[in-house]
């Protein structure tokens, strides 16, 4: 593990030391009380009806996915492309790449990313009503189209306008939120008797592949330009573009 500077609170040896097990014994307390909240949780009208009646898919229910529903898989894995190269790149990577390619410190880094992560958090919550309010599509559509140009303009800025970090991150972290709509498509996208087949193999399966290989594919392009995840967020967005117009077209 190597640290490329310090942050606010703890010297890159304490966290060695013992600062790192903060975080998962803050995630065992929230993990402790989530399970809390499981207990109060029932299912939805709809699952509790089809439980009463037991209406369960006759034949294995990923067979019926995979033969009644592959419209939905493909729609719900390039969202998922979507929602992964979103948090990967601008989210995950950006940190290091503000500090290798651009010459900020691992604080400064660290403290705009952290703004950026509140921003996504507000933006998630905002895509996801506007979603209930106006149809997925046009989220996506206005979304796609404001993270593309706010990504861009980030990354193209930083080395004359450094000035312009937190605020500029902040607002590409908020139309990153645009993956807030993600799951409201995929839900509605399969019927509920195979939806939580069709959901998690086309979610595990879309986030195993592009996971994987948006890392590598953003290493790759930063070898050859300091644009590199700009283009690369630029053809997510393309596509976000696409599929969005195409949920419009379909309607609610």
């Amino acid at each position: 593990m190597k640290c490329r500077g310090r942050n606010s609170i703890y010297t890159p040896v304490e966290v060695l030391d013992f600062a790192w097990r903060i975080p998962f014994l803050l995630g065992g307390v929230f993990g402790l009380f989530a399970v809390y909240l499981r207990r109060w949780l029932h299912e939805t009208p709809v699952f509790a009806e089809l439980q009463q009646r037991k209406a369960l898919a006759e034949e294995v229910p990923l067979k019926t996915v995979l033969r009644d529903h592959r419209a939905a898989i493909l729609i719900s894995m390039l969202l998922t492309w979507l929602l992964s190269a979103g948090i990967i790149v601008v989210i995950l990577m950006t940190p290091t790449v503000l500090q290798t390619v651009y010459g900020f410190s691992a604080t400064t880094s660290l403290q705009a990313n952290s703004l950026a992560i509140v921003f996504l958090s507000l933006g998630c919550i905002a895509s996801g009503a506007l979603a209930d309010r106006f149809g997925a599509g046009r989220v996506f559509v206005v979304g796609c189209a404001a993270l593309l140009i706010t990504t861009w303009t980030f990354y193209h800025s930083l080395l004359q306008h450094p000035d312009w970090l937190f605020g500029l991150y902040a607002l590409s972290g908020l139309f990153v939120g645009v993956i807030g709509a993600v799951p409201y498509v995929m839900v509605k996208a399969f019927p509920a008797v195979v939806r939580f087949s069709g959901l998690s193999f086309s979610y595990n399966l879309a986030y195993a592949i592009f996971g994987g290989l948006t890392p590598m594919a953003v290493t790759l392009l930063l070898k050859e330009s300091q644009m590199g995840p700009a283009y690369y967020v630029a053809i997510i967005c393309l596509m976000g573009l696409l599929v969005g117009a195409y949920l419009w077209k379909k309607g609610r």
